[in-house]
């Protein structure tokens, strides 16, 4: 459930509900996805949400992939776990696990006034031996566990013995209690594995001096602060920090809640901050907080970019392309027919004209649909060669290399007709060495992007509306390139194309048997341009969308224009103007628009206060 569709549709209607049921909608639903075959694979198609290698830290001596971790109170009774690892978390808190089930009757519950979700003092938990039956069906999920136990000593030593198997750490609430024998004995039953001794804010004002004997002692292997609690403030959260770091300089340190915008991440990280938890934030801010967080910190690393010369192949790829579009255009705006298609038909352009000048039109505006189609391709594909494959981005890489494939294989749909257009065989033969020159040069290509949004800022929430508009968009070419496609293949025309020609097909096979299939080639030829086209637009508008980004601006409004103006303005040239067939054309403008007006702020004026 990526911020797109989370904020824009799915959050007005779970806020509504109590919020545990909410959580479980959501929770169950992803964990639905991810597991079944090609359910991860689809998540991260949707999110991309991989962090950078670059951000990788060893703890306690175990790696995590990021610093980014999940709190127990977003999913404790373990209903999401498996899609977890696909939205930018390297890590997820397990608990608190008790060793009877807990269901309070208080509720965690959003807060309007405050715009945070508020968790109960006390909170819920499946039991132990729920929790072991939950963990081993996640043996094989790709996240670190920390896992937090609650009870009396004698029973946080019970609990550790069924679940050191599963740990990489165990997390204790901080208690009066907590001896240093009891850690002894904790530290023996789980086999050595890292204790971290979680506090709150108050505690930490209260009780300083016993953590700190505990901390010189060397009996617990690093510090968890709670910053979840109803008092608690950003502002009191780092002063934790600070006097902790102040005293205690190399004490692993782990933040969980009090994180809500990718800027409280980074200012926590500067301050010490080895890991961090979200919980309320993850809520409030959306699924694509910690992807938001990832980037904010890759970037912060200042590294200067990798240029890879590869690019430029791809990027004459889309030259070609955008010439070939230009050619196809100049065609249609004048012979229409060219020889070799008169060859093909056995008569003349005038030969049609005489027989029906409708059908010579219909014919330049199915070739002038493909050319303006064509354009916008070449120029996505120049954009993303120039500004993405050049300095080592993966996803655009990888949205040329699948629009380029689908592209190419178009071809098989024209073979299919009867009809061979050796121009576009030759079009064909002169695009592949390029793509296959950009795709072998740039294999090494796996720099993910990084971000400079820092806040939930008005500009960003009205982009991911700009953003949905985009994607709509993009899903909306693929299925009518599919459609279109599909038509050309079976029965080529529809209802209002006979109400324009004012003949059916048969009167038309009947004047030259060889007219259809030269239509259908036309169709089907931009029903796979429009497909290929679609994809691009759908794969940048998933991926590409990051504040301060002008280019992904520019390469929309500009990459669009031709295809739009093209394909609206030979219906009108022509007078093939029947609503019912221009309606999905117009649907698409106001989806174009709409997008570029929405997106303008975030993607074109950088980073907003």
């Amino acid at each position: 459930m990526p911020d797109w569709s989370y904020h824009t549709m799915f959050k007005h209607i779970l806020t509504k509900v109590p919020g545990h049921i909410g959580r479980e909608f959501i929770h169950r639903s992803m964990n639905s996805i991810a597991s079944i075959p090609g359910g991860n694979q689809l998540i991260h198609f949707l999110g991309h949400m991989n962090p950078s290698p670059t951000l990788a830290v060893k703890l306690f001596g175990i790696p995590f992939s990021s610093p980014v971790g999940l709190s127990g109170k977003v999913d404790p009774l373990l209903s999401g776990t498996r899609a977890f690892s696909n939205l930018g978390f390297s890590f997820v808190e397990v608990g608190p696990v008790t060793k009877r089930k807990q269901q309070p009757s208080v509720k965690p519950y959003y807060e309007r006034e405050t715009l945070n979700v508020i968790f109960p003092e006390e909170l819920e938990s499946l039991g132990i031996d729920e929790t072991v039956e939950k963990l081993q069906g996640y043996n094989g999920v790709n996240l670190k566990k920390l896992i937090r136990l609650k009870g009396s000593n004698e029973e946080i030593i019970e609990l550790i013995k069924k679940l050191s198997s599963f740990s990489d750490a165990f997390i204790l609430d901080f208690k009066v209690d907590i001896l240093d024998h009891f850690i002894t004995v904790i530290k023996e039953r789980s086999k050595n594995l890292p204790i971290l001794l979680a506090i709150t804010p108050d505690q930490l004002s209260s009780k300083n001096d016993q953590l700190s004997c505990l901390i010189e002692a060397g009996k617990i292997d690093g510090v968890v602060i709670d910053a979840d609690c109803e008092d608690s403030s950003f502002t009191s959260l780092k002063a934790c920090v600070n006097k902790i770091r102040s005293i205690h300089k190399h004490i692993p340190l782990i933040v969980s809640g009090g994180i809500n915008e990718p800027e409280d991440a980074l200012e926590i990280y500067h301050a010490g901050v080895n890991l961090f938890m979200l919980s309320s934030g993850y809520i409030t801010s959306g699924p694509g907080l910690p992807k938001r967080i990832n980037e904010l910190l890759d970037n912060n690393q200042k590294r200067e970019p990798e240029i890879f010369s590869g690019w430029i192949w791809y990027w004459l790829f889309g030259l070609a392309v955008f010439i070939g579009g230009l050619l196809a255009l100049l065609f249609s705006m004048t012979r229409i027919v060219l020889p070799y298609d008169e060859h093909f038909l056995g008569i003349s352009r005038n030969d049609i004209l005489n027989f029906n000048k409708n059908l010579l039109y219909f014919m330049a505006h199915d070739r002038m649909t493909l050319a303006g189609t064509m354009i916008s391709g070449g120029i996505l594909y120049m954009s993303l060669a120039r500004y993405g494959i050049k300095y080592g981005i993966h996803w655009c890489r990888k949205a040329v290399n699948i629009g380029a494939i689908t592209g190419f294989l178009g071809i098989l749909l024209f073979i299919g007709f009867g009809y061979f257009d050796w121009l576009h065989g030759l079009f064909w033969l002169i695009l592949l060495p390029f793509f296959l020159k950009g795709y072998f040069s740039t294999k090494t290509i796996n720099a993910t992007p990084v971000s400079v949004n820092k806040r939930n800022h008005q500009a960003w929430k009205l982009s991911l509306y700009g953003q949905l508009a985009f994607i709509i968009l993009g899903f909306a070419f693929i299925i009518g390139g599919l459609v279109i496609s599909y038509i050309g293949a079976t029965f080529v025309f529809v209802q209002t194309d006979i109400g324009y020609l004012c003949m059916p097909p048969e009167m038309i096979k009947k004047y030259n048997e060889a007219l259809i299939p030269v239509i259908a080639h036309d169709r089907a030829g931009f029903g796979s341009a429009l497909f290929s086209v679609g994809l691009l637009v759908l794969m940048i508008s998933l991926w590409g969308f990051r504040e301060g980004d002008k280019w992904v601006w520019w390469s929309m409004l500009i990459g669009g224009f031709p295809a739009f103006l093209a394909g609206i303005t030979i219906h009108f040239v022509i007078g093939y103007t029947t609503f019912a067939h221009l309606l999905p054309a117009y649907v698409a403008v106001a989806l174009y628009i709409f997008g570029l007006i929405f997106t303008y702020s975030f993607l074109m004026k950088g980073e907003n206060k």
